[in-house]
């Protein structure tokens, strides 16, 4: 057995929470920059705090159901495909049993055991459950932890809800005056943060995955400001 190091992820159980835990960040993120886009281009058009915190609770409520369905949907699919891949196994289980016990085999020779003690292993594993040894060892499914596409969307939720926050609270709460660079220091800062984070969880480059992050946050930001402010002086 190879050791364990750290910061590596082992463990089924570890790299589920990891996972979650970069999706929750990564639809934080989106939430952030969407809804900054969104309200800032508000606020090149006008100033009316009524208008911008019409357009922010528009944007959250939309790019927040949006991420829910969204999730529900594509985990619904997995899961879907997760259980058709189980029946199928348990039928093949039940009909050729001789025949799974060598593919088994065979698995487990292919991850460097010998073929007697693969062999053994397999006969134990399958007395013991087969159809969750051939579940985890060909499919690499969990039986009793398939994929819940309600807390995926629920997650999905909350995550954009609380990253779209952020940009809506600073766009409505300062003065007229402030709303603009309070809005733009909050919103690049949150994305340093989050761009830090998901470097991390990921592994990646920490300068180059914040430097990424802040500048396609500035970009969006720039963009809708000046197309806000263009349609503003238009009288459109």
């Amino acid at each position: 057995m190879e050791p364990t190091h750290a910061g590596e992820a082992h463990g089924g159980s570890l790299g589920e929470r990891l996972n979650w835990l970069r999706a929750a960040v990564l639809g934080a993120n989106d939430g952030i920059v969407s809804t900054a886009g969104l309200v800032v281009g508000v606020a090149g058009a006008t100033d009316h705090r009524s208008a911008l915190l019409t357009a922010g609770l528009a944007g959250l409520l939309a790019g927040s159901m949006s991420m829910a369905a969204g999730e529900y949907v594509s985990v619904s699919t997995q899961r879907d495909s997760e259980m058709a891949a189980l029946a199928l196994e348990r039928r093949e289980l039940r009909e050729q049993p001789e025949a799974e016990l060598e593919e088994l085999t065979g698995l487990l020779q292919e991850r460097g055991m010998s073929h007697e003690v693969a062999r053994e292993a397999a006969e134990q594993l399958t007395e013991r459950d087969a159809l969750r040894a051939h579940a985890r060892v060909e499919l690499g499914i969990d039986p009793d932890e398939l994929t819940n596409p309600w807390h995926a969307a629920w997650a999905s939720f909350l995550a954009f809800t609380v990253g779209a926050l952020l940009p809506l609270l600073a766009i409505v709460l300062p003065p007229a005056d402030w709303r603009l660079p309070v809005t733009v220091v909050s919103v690049l800062g949150a994305l340093a943060l989050t761009g830090w984070t998901s470097a991390r969880l990921g592994g990646a480059r920490l300068g180059q995955a914040v430097l990424r992050n802040v500048a396609g946050g500035a970009l969006a930001m720039g963009v809708t400001y000046a197309a806000g402010a263009l349609l503003g002086a238009a009288g459109v």
